[in-house]
């Protein structure tokens, strides 16, 4: 039993990975959720709660970063306080919208907030694209810290 319960933490930790690349799958909550069965199944041997708790800590600030990635390339660009809205909004609602509504969502709310606020066209789709840089950048920040929390974890297993 212990075998099969190892196969799925490394099957989510593997999908976790893919998933901060395909926005269909929360990426780093499947990392650690794969860290901690392999954790539990170990009874917490090699890893034990602080490490879960780094560990976690650098998931919570992958997450974060997911949420605020596209509003921060709009305020690089110096956009409105419309178009920053519009970008936070489009991220939310872009995640009941499937992988679509996830890449475009934050582009477009922040497109469109950007002209609600009385900007050229061309403005506000180098807003728009701006936040969708952000996005980008935002899923290598995620990839990093991903790649920190599996290192740490085999860190910890390979020393404790």
């Amino acid at each position: 039993m212990d075998i099969a319960l190892y196969l799925l933490a490394a099957v989510l930790i593997v999908a976790g990975l893919v998933g901060n690349i395909l926005p269909a799958l929360p990426g780093i909550p499947m990392i650690f959720g794969g860290i901690w069965l392999a954790a539990a199944v170990d009874q917490y041997r090699h890893l034990g709660v602080w490490w879960l708790v780094v560990i976690g800590a650098l998931g919570t600030v992958g997450i974060l970063v997911d949420f605020v990635a596209g509003t921060l390339g709009a305020k690089r660009v110096g956009a409105s306080p419309l178009a920053l809205t519009g970008a936070a909004l489009g991220t939310l609602v872009g995640m009941f919208l499937g992988i679509p509504g996830l890449l475009l969502g934050p582009f477009v709310g922040a497109l469109l907030g950007e002209l609600a606020s009385g900007t050229s066209v061309l403005r506000s789709a180098h807003v728009g694209a701006a936040t969708w840089v952000g996005l980008l950048v935002g899923t290598l920040v995620k990839l990093v810290l991903s790649f920190m929390m599996i290192g740490l974890f085999a860190f910890a297993w390979l020393v404790g």
